[in-house]
């Protein structure tokens, strides 16, 4: 079954107009018929079952028949990483991190950042792509560009990966799992000697993710899949 997103879905036994970019793929790409039954989800927990009434490319009309709110996950991952000066292999962590279930996403721009432009909107068109395909009933948080050191300044519990030599715990069996985790993960260029040390005077933990060298998104991912994995043993 395919899934749509229309934030205004809150209960069944509802009428609800989904937007003209969901409404033009239902009508136009996936060439549905009234009569047909979708999925819905809102990204904040709730998913449903609809039957359509019509597929006006402006706005398709979907009546609801079932409709779920789902709790809230046991734990949170929110991953602050730089993005990688291909625009691409971002995008690749951005799509992958959302199927397995990341919950929020800050883009660091960092000393050795080689992209310092983004495209957010872009993003989160491929955040909520992912969503759907996935069937994922929270959409992950996108937030703005923000500065390694502002982030590290209002976020003080962290969990930092990075490269370079020093005491540093392992994610998979060091690192306790929190009900919410905060990672920052550097630039191809890893951070600066500068920015570890300020995040670990903020009480940041250094990690390290495994005995090979990972790029950036791959980085991300790993740290995404380990965090999920230490959440079903848990």
């Amino acid at each position: 079954m395919d899934f749509f997103y229309q934030p205004e879905l809150a209960a069944p036994d509802q009428q609800i107009k989904l937007s003209e970019m969901e409404s033009k793929h239902l009508s136009r790409v996936l060439r549905k018929k009234p009569g047909d039954t979708i999925g819905l989800l809102n990204g904040i927990g709730g998913t449903a079952t609809g039957q359509l009434l019509s597929t006006d490319p402006k706005g398709c009309l979907v009546q609801i028949t079932s409709f779920e709110q789902a709790a809230p996950p046991p734990y949170t991952v929110h991953i602050a990483m730089a993005p990688t000066k291909s625009n691409d292999r971002f995008e690749w962590f951005l799509e992958k991190a959302t199927e397995i279930g990341i919950t929020q996403i800050t883009p660091l721009l960092c000393q050795h950042s080689e992209r310092r432009k983004i495209n957010p909107e872009r993003f989160e068109r491929i955040i909520l792509s992912a969503t759907k395909q996935s069937k994922q009933p929270f959409k992950p948080i996108l937030n703005p560009l923000t500065s390694f050191e502002d982030f590290v300044l209002n976020n003080s519990d962290c969990l930092l990966a990075h490269c370079r030599s020093g005491n540093k715990k392992g994610l998979l069996n060091e690192v306790p799992l929190k009900p919410h985790t905060t990672l920052l993960i550097g630039p191809e260029g890893d951070f600066t000697q500068d920015e570890i040390n300020l995040a670990l005077q903020q009480g940041a933990t250094a990690i390290q993710l495994g005995a090979q060298r990972f790029r950036t998104e791959t980085a991300g991912i790993v740290a995404c899949h380990t965090l999920a994995i230490k959440a079903e043993w848990t």
